[in-house]
């Protein structure tokens, strides 16, 4: 995955985590907004749950209220999810205290500079809440995940700056120490392998969120979900060269 170069301390936070960064989704042809993509997203990660019952079995009173009119062909119950109009059938989980430290978190991960708007700008924190709130397995995990890290970064820092202290009331620079710590698991020393497990987690969902909105891919230069006025073919001397002359 490309990254912009804003400044070193946060590409690193962002690029070592290559090895276990989940990939974005491709969009295809039809333009798809972020909130459209994380329902999508939110459906697949069912997909091994749903799949797993029987027709006969009974299904989850929230989803077989999932119908959708928008898809005739579409029974919308828990084995036919609309993928083209899909609803979010949960609430949110997460208090409005870890929300607003989850976005202070959010943006040591991906801060605003003079191309975009920082992730939590963009609705990062949200898409996070939204996802941990799923009543899947996975998702719940996420949640515990992201719940004990949020605790985690408020002790740390009390244990380095004094009582009272919060992580979000941190200094910039004060963030970045703690977050350097644990921004690439395999450096991490022992003790701080589950704070850099929710931050390698945390990374993943808050990229996620950044670059499937308009904002984010325009940051990230990707042309793919946008309609061109004019294709021009490649030019002779590259189709002589590949043997499609």
């Amino acid at each position: 995955m490309a990254t912009r170069s804003r400044n070193s301390d946060r590409d690193r936070r962002l690029d070592n985590s290559s090895k276990h960064r989940s990939e974005l989704p491709v969009m295809g042809a039809v333009s798809m907004d972020r909130r459209q993509a994380l329902k999508v997203i939110a459906i697949a990660a069912a997909t091994p749950t749903l799949v797993s019952c029987k027709p006969s079995e009974e299904a989850p009173e929230a989803l077989l209220t999932s119908a959708s009119t928008s898809n005739p062909k579409a029974r919308g119950d828990a084995w036919d999810p609309d993928l083209l109009a899909p609803t979010v059938l949960w609430e949110r989980s997460l208090t409005s205290d870890e929300l607003q430290s989850l976005a202070v978190l959010c943006d040591v991960i991906i801060p605003a500079d003079d191309r975009s708007q920082s992730a939590s700008q963009l609705g990062a924190h949200d898409f996070i809440d939204e996802w941990v709130s799923a009543p899947y397995e996975a998702n719940q995990s996420d949640k515990i995940v992201v719940r004990e890290g949020l605790v985690w970064l408020d002790s740390e820092a009390v244990r380095r700056f004094g009582e009272a202290t919060r992580f979000r009331d941190l200094a910039p620079d004060q963030r970045i120490a703690i977050c350097d710590e644990i921004c690439y698991l395999p450096n991490a020393r022992p003790e701080l392998e589950a704070a850099a497990l929710f931050f390698d987690k945390v990374r993943d969902l808050t990229s996620t969120a950044f670059w499937t909105t308009p904002e984010g891919m325009e940051d990230l230069q990707y042309v793919g979900n946008v309609p061109l006025p004019r294709w021009d073919p490649p030019p002779l001397e590259v189709l002589r060269h590949i043997g499609l002359e």
